[in-house]
């Protein structure tokens, strides 16, 4: 794996816990309706919830999807990732994606 590639893993991987941390926290999941659009729910360990945002029907699975319980793994395959002696080409291209989409700070 070339310093280049590593790099760009490592920082796909720190941006991604960033916007996890400051995102509501829990296990994201579409429930109900809000006049037209589905509610998102963080379920929270205790059990307790909360509205973490108003999204169109067409994203609330992504949204679910990529709730920040994924963060953790996603942030760890990457960083194993760069770690490894043989490149990821998967890993690497996920990375590339996430840095057009995440924010640097």
């Amino acid at each position: 794996m070339t310093p280049e590639d590593a790099r760009t893993l490592r920082t796909a991987a720190d941006r991604l816990e960033r916007l996890a941390a400051r995102t509501t926290p829990g296990d994201w999941r579409g429930g109900g309706l809000l006049a037209s659009r589905p509610e998102v729910i963080a379920h929270a360990p205790d059990g307790g919830t909360e509205h973490v945002a108003e999204a169109r029907a067409g994203t609330a699975e992504w949204i679910t999807a990529f709730s920040p319980a994924v963060a953790g793994p996603l942030a760890a395959w990457l960083r194993s990732t760069a770690g490894a002696a043989a490149p990821d080409r998967s890993a690497i291209a996920v990375a590339r994606v996430l840095l057009g989409r995440l924010p640097e700070a």
